[in-house]
């Protein structure tokens, strides 16, 4: 082999010409994979994912009032609202109808409950063996921090009440609750709580699109009060009464 010329570069050797072989293939297949990358679309979410985030939505609108009594939906219009197919938009409905969050007719007419006075008397019944149960058990755990970040919700009720937000006022009262009884350490009670709230979310939209006042829940007042003097007949008889009054206005 002939001598390089001077002042040229070096010959490479057979190891080095190997090494920038295997580089120049490892390059190209890294720009396949970045083509490919470019032109495949990102996997559609799965069935179970998609349903879940279609059932978590739905619940919620509905327990914090933002359908009212007898609002009508469809599986297309669900499926279009969420950019999904029909298979979990379908499940979603059932999961809800199941938890009597939704009604759906022998003729597949899916709406959302219209409660009779006999119902809403039946859920308010609950609610005050539920959340007076709930409340007491929370009594010896109401530390002073809970007690703030109650007070500080029900000061957020107050904007929403002179705002007259019918749907702020129901996220918000339920927000009040929820921190409360989370303290009781009994989920299984609170989960069935939420049943009953999800059930008269829809009516309590009604309720409070009704009220006219300007200052939050007397009750929630009182909640607190007797929560700070560890008082608990005095915070059973609150709660119960901060449950069921508001629903009486509709069934008088």
């Amino acid at each position: 082999m002939a001598a390089p010329a001077r002042g040229g570069p070096a010959p490479l050797s057979l190891r080095e010409v190997r090494a920038f072989a295997v580089l120049d293939v490892d390059r190209g297949a890294m720009r396949d994979h970045n083509r490919r990358m470019l032109i495949t679309p990102r996997p559609e979410p799965s069935p179970s994912s998609a349903h879940e985030r279609v059932y978590r939505g739905l619940r919620a609108r509905i327990m914090h009032g933002e359908l009212p009594p007898g609002h009508a939906l469809t599986l297309r219009g669900l499926a279009e609202e969420y950019a999904i197919s029909m298979t979990p938009a379908r499940e979603a409905i059932r999961r809800l109808s199941a938890e009597g969050a939704l009604t759906v007719s022998s003729s597949g007419r899916v709406t959302t409950p219209d409660l009779s006075n006999e119902r809403i008397e039946e859920l308010a019944a609950l609610r005050a063996l539920l959340e007076v149960e709930l409340a007491t058990r929370a009594l010896p755990r109401a530390h002073i921090a809970l007690i703030e970040r109650l007070t500080s919700i029900n000061g957020r009720i107050s904007e929403d009440v002179i705002r007259q937000d019918a749907v702020a006022y129901i996220r918000r009262n339920l927000e009040f609750h929820r921190t409360l009884y989370l303290r009781a350490q009994a989920p299984a009670m609170l989960a069935m709580a939420e049943t009953v709230w999800l059930q008269l979310g829809p009516t309590m939209r009604t309720l409070y699109g009704r009220l006219t006042r300007k200052e939050p829940p007397h009750y929630h007042r009182l909640i607190i009060a007797t929560l700070k003097a560890g008082d608990e007949p005095g915070l059973r008889l609150a709660v119960r009464s901060d449950v069921t009054q508001g629903l009486k206005m509709l069934v008088g």
